[in-house]
This record gives C-alpha cells, sequence and structure tokens, in this order.
C-alpha cells in the first residue's frame, strides 16, 4: 500500500481549508441577501402595491399564534347571494368570531386593508369578540383568483398581485358584497339587530364608504381611511355623505399626510351637512398603527428610530382600542 508523503497531506489540507471557507462565503452570503431582502420589504413605499413579504403587511406569525390560542368560537362561512342586473350567483367567504357572553351582541363588519385578508385581520376579529361583539370579516377578493379562490390564492401569484386585484373590485361589488354580509350577520340568533362597520387603510375609506350606503348601521369606525371624494380626490362627494345616518368615528396617525391631507374638507363637509364626525390624531403614530402597535415590540439591536416609531404606534394602537370598546358600549 502507498504511503501519503507530507506534500500530498498538505495538499489535501488545502483543498479542505477552501471547501469550507467557500462554504461559508457561500452561508453568509445568504445570510446577507435575506437580511436585504426583508429590509427592502419593510421600507416599501405604502402608496405602492404592497410586497406580500413585508413585515408590516404580510409576515403576521405572531398573530397566527394568538388566534390559535384563542378560546372563542372561530368559523369561515360562505354567504351567496344574487346581485343585480341578471349577474350570476355570488359567493363570498368570511371570518367569524363570537364572543363567549350570556346575551344577544352587536354585530361588527370588519373591511380588511389592501393587503387582504390576512392573519391580523382574523386576529381583529376576535379581540373584537373578546370584547363582546359578534365579528365578521368578509374576504372581499372572494371568488377573484385564478382557481375560485380569495386572497391567499391571489397572494400565491406573485408579489403586487394582492393590490392589484383590491385596485380593480368594482364599487357596486364591494357594496353588494358588505350587503350579503351584513344580512347574513344580522339575522344570527346571537346578534342583537345592532350592526356597526369598521377598517383599516384601504378598508377605512370602504367602511367610510359603506356607511354612506347602508343606513341600517348604528356606527361607523374609520381606522386611517378617507371619506368618499370626488374624481378630483380633492372635494369630498357630499352627495354620499348626505345619505350617512349613522355617527362616524375616526382614528387617524400623526405622520400620514396622504389621508390626513383630506380631513379639513371632510371635517367641514360633514360638520355642513350636520352628520356627526368625530375624529381623533394620534401624534408620532404612522399608517396603520393598529397593525404595527399590535405587533412585537423590535429586537434589542433595533435603532433608536425604529423604537421610537414603535412606540408611537403601540400607544396609539392601545389608546385607540380603549376609545374603541368605550364607544362600542354605548351604542
Amino acid at each position: 500500500m502507498k504511503s501519503i508523503s507530507e506534500k500530498d497531506c498538505l495538499t489535501i489540507s488545502n483543498l479542505i481549508l477552501i471547501a469550507i471557507s467557500l462554504f461559508m462565503f457561500s452561508s453568509c452570503a445568504a445570510v446577507h441577501q435575506a437580511q436585504s431582502d426583508a429590509h427592502m420589504g419593510h421600507h416599501a413605499d405604502f402608496g405602492s402595491v404592497p410586497d406580500p413579504s413585508a413585515d408590516r403587511g404580510i409576515a403576521q406569525d405572531w398573530a397566527k399564534q394568538r388566534l390559535a390560542k384563542s378560546p372563542r368560537h372561530q368559523e369561515w362561512v360562505k354567504i351567496k347571494y344574487k346581485p343585480g342586473g341578471g349577474k350570476p350567483e355570488r359567493e363570498v367567504s368570511a371570518f367569524i368570531v363570537f364572543p363567549e357572553v350570556k346575551n344577544k351582541a352587536t354585530a361588527v363588519i370588519v373591511i380588511h386593508e389592501i393587503f387582504g385578508m390576512t392573519d391580523w385581520v382574523q386576529s381583529l376579529t376576535d379581540e373584537l369578540a373578546e370584547a363582546g361583539y359578534v365579528a365578521i370579516a368578509p374576504d372581499l377578493l372572494s371568488g377573484m383568483g385564478p382557481q375560485g379562490g380569495g386572497s391567499a390564492e391571489i397572494r400565491a401569484q406573485d408579489s403586487n398581485a394582492v393590490g392589484k386585484a383590491i385596485r380593480d373590485l368594482p364599487s357596486d361589488q364591494i357594496t353588494a358584497d358588505l350587503n350579503a354580509v351584513a344580512d347574513y350577520v344580522s339575522n344570527l340568533a346571537a346578534t342583537n339587530g345592532k350592526l356597526a362597520v369598521t377598517g383599516f387603510c384601504w378598508g377605512g375609506s370602504q367602511s367610510f364608504r359603506y356607511a354612506t350606503n347602508n343606513p341600517k348601521l348604528v356606527a361607523a369606525f374609520v381606522f386611517y381611511g378617507a371619506a368618499p371624494m370626488n374624481e378630483d380626490q380633492k372635494t369630498t362627494d357630499n352627495t354620499a355623505l348626505g345619505r350617512l345616518k349613522a355617527p362616524v368615528y375616526g382614528f387617524y396617525a400623526g405622520n400620514d399626510m396622504r389621508i390626513n391631507g383630506t380631513l379639513p374638507t371632510t371635517i367641514e363637509a360633514m360638520k355642513g351637512l350636520n352628520k356627526q364626525f368625530d375624529a381623533i390624531t394620534y401624534k408620532g403614530a404612522g399608517h396603520g398603527f393598529m397593525r404595527a402597535g399590535d405587533a412585537p415590540p423590535p429586537p434589542n439591536e433595533a435603532d433608536q428610530k425604529t423604537r421610537d416609531e414603535y412606540s408611537a404606534n403601540k400607544k396609539a394602537h392601545d389608546e385607540a382600542w380603549a376609545k374603541w370598546k368605550t364607544i362600542l358600549t354605548k351604542i
């Protein structure tokens, strides 16, 4: 048997070291790329179509875990209705949670963000039930997927699919979907006939709009959403606002001029029409503070700016929840 020389040993050793170095370099590069991708997703422009991988929009394992621990009855229901104009029957998938109470409860429709149906939307729906309300969150993208699915199926297509699909939803269809959900939940044996609506981001604007189309609502809770606007996007649709029967309660972020720029006109229009509009703005909070302030705190290595933003969103979240629940108890 031929023995290995000292020179051969050195060659083998060098090859092993090179292989180890290449493996470590590849691993570090992969980690760096993952961190870079997460950073880019986190700082995506909110005004653009959202990236489903963005932490603030989709990565919500914390919400999923909290939802799984809930003791309340949760279920998905299919709500079928026949639209007008000879259109075919439509089916809306909705997530509903029931409170653990002995009396019939007020119902609240929850309208999701521009991110579509997410774990956080379901978690918030469960929190409303925890506060004593029958809460139902429809997936307004139901049936819009390539295989007839909703938000989850559309999200699986590509990073921009959900935002594009929501952008293209017909206003009449949104109203018809919400009317079907309203009829469904109002006729449940567990509800007392009172119905409110709430929404966040895109859903905030839709909750304001829906309040102008359903005179049976007892209240609308608008989170960082605009009032119905004319095509110029600068003046309010006073014809729509004139139809309001329910009081509107607005919750806004101090650092959100995209929405806040519409508030003076909205306040003036609502006052002129003798409609109730109670709005509060939380200093230092950013758009989406109900979700951002609901998330776990940033890691210890986070910079001070990130910590300050979280603190402001957390404060706004907690104060808004307290105010919201106080109002709900009075309707």
